[in-house]
Parts: C-alpha cells; structure tokens; sequence
C-alpha cells in the first residue's frame, strides 16, 4: 500500500522533529486528498520555535502549513479541513483565530479546535489540514 503513497517533503518547511517516524504530508493514493502532518511554530531558518506569543507562533505555523501544502502542488484555498490544537483555548483562540482568518481569508475550510496539556518542542499551538489536491 504503501508504493502508492506519494511523500511530500520539502525544504521551504521544516522537516520532522528528528528521528520521528512521520512524513510533512502524504498524498492519498488516489491523488486527490493531501494529509498535512501537525505543523508547530518552527522557523526553517533556525529549527527553534520563533519566540513570542500565540499571534507569532500561529504566523509561522500557517507559513510552515502553506510551504508543505506548495510542496504538494496546493494552496491554503485546497485546504477542505484543518484541526487546530491550543495549549491555552481559553487565552489562546482569539489570537490564534485572528492570524487564521488573515491566512485564510474568504476560504472558510470546516475546522476543529481542541484543548490540549502540551504540544511539541513547547510549542502553544499546532495545526494539521487536509487539502484537495487541485486539477491540472
């Protein structure tokens, strides 16, 4: 099954934590779906995690989501659904949510938001999509 997997990896992106066992994304076998592996706040430049607040690290989580979807041959207007995962929802989602509608814009892809005890490389946020692959 899984020679019919298509890996996308890019360098415009930063790669997997090191050592971990999961791709930046996978295109479905039938092409038309694109799984977006969780993206967190990493500078590509740096592999830290950019300083700042939420407003920051969701700037850069988005730009990293959008260079593995480009890698992929999409846009963040293919994006037909993203879960979004706040280590603060309650402090947290109104900043979160004001960098995710500028990203995003008119394109409303249905969303999740969840609540979680921590993510990785003490990031405050993380996002992960699923995008269309567009038609040629």
């Amino acid at each position: 099954m899984s020679a019919q997997l298509r890996i996308i990896r890019t360098e415009a992106a930063p790669a997997p934590v090191a050592g971990a066992p999961y791709n930046q994304a996978v295109v479905a076998p039938a092409g038309e779906l694109i799984f977006v592996s969780g993206q967190v706040p990493v500078d590509r430049e740096t592999g830290q995690i950019v300083p700042g607040d939420v407003t920051a690290q969701s700037e850069q989580v988005l730009i990293n989501v959008a260079a593995v979807l480009s890698g992929a041959g999409a846009t963040l207007n293919d994006v037909i659904k993203s879960t979004v995962f706040l280590i603060d929802i309650a402090n947290d989602f109104p900043l979160m949510n004001t960098v995710y509608a500028k990203h995003f814009g008119s394109h409303a892809p249905a969303r999740s938001t969840i609540g979680v005890a921590a993510l990785p490389l003490g990031a405050r946020v993380e996002i992960e999509v699923v995008a269309r692959v567009p038609s040629a």
